[in-house]
């Protein structure tokens, strides 16, 4: 597996659909791109978190072709990156691409950008992705109750952190 940047015309038509159903979406993007997945409205968001938050899109690549996206962004002054919008094919889901897509992201962030910690938000209402990062060795840090609502669901936002000692 390696990591690259994210390009929209090689890379878009592979992740467009991996985001199976609405709800799968709101859980991956809390509904910060339109639902179904539309290239100019996913460019625009991509673009906008970057000029405010400094994140760059990346994909993680199996003989060339994506199986994974997220976008990645450092703080200098806290030393902690942060994770958005990580997403895997669900066809290599269970199969280990999701683990080795971390360490590859890890690795990077505490490497090549000094970082000290790398956080993420999750939802608890998403107890494979929560369970997932546990296993990895994120910890629950703080979670914002009833942060986000889907339909006539209420959500918890849960932030959790993991130590470049930890690893």
């Amino acid at each position: 597996m390696e990591i690259r940047n994210f390009d929209s015309n090689k890379d878009f038509n592979f992740i467009k659909n991996w985001a199976t159903d609405e709800r799968t979406h709101a859980m991956w993007c809390a509904n910060r791109f339109h639902y179904p997945l539309e290239k100019d409205n996913f460019e625009e968001g991509l673009r906008g978190i970057n000029e405010r938050c400094g994140d760059l899109p990346y994909v993680a690549l199996i003989d060339d072709s994506p199986v994974g996206f997220f976008c990645y962004s450092y703080n200098s002054n806290t030393r902690e990156g942060m994770l958005k919008f990580v997403i895997v094919d669900p066809s290599y889901r269970g199969k280990g691409v999701a683990k080795e897509m971390f360490l590859l992201i890890l690795e990077h962030a505490f490497k090549e950008t000094d970082a000290e910690a790398v956080q993420l938000m999750v939802f608890p209402q998403n107890p494979r992705a929560k369970r997932f990062y546990e296993k990895i060795g994120y910890k629950e840090r703080r979670t914002d109750v009833g942060a986000f609502t889907y339909k006539d669901e209420v959500w918890d936002r849960c932030n959790m952190i993991i130590y470049k000692e930890d690893l």
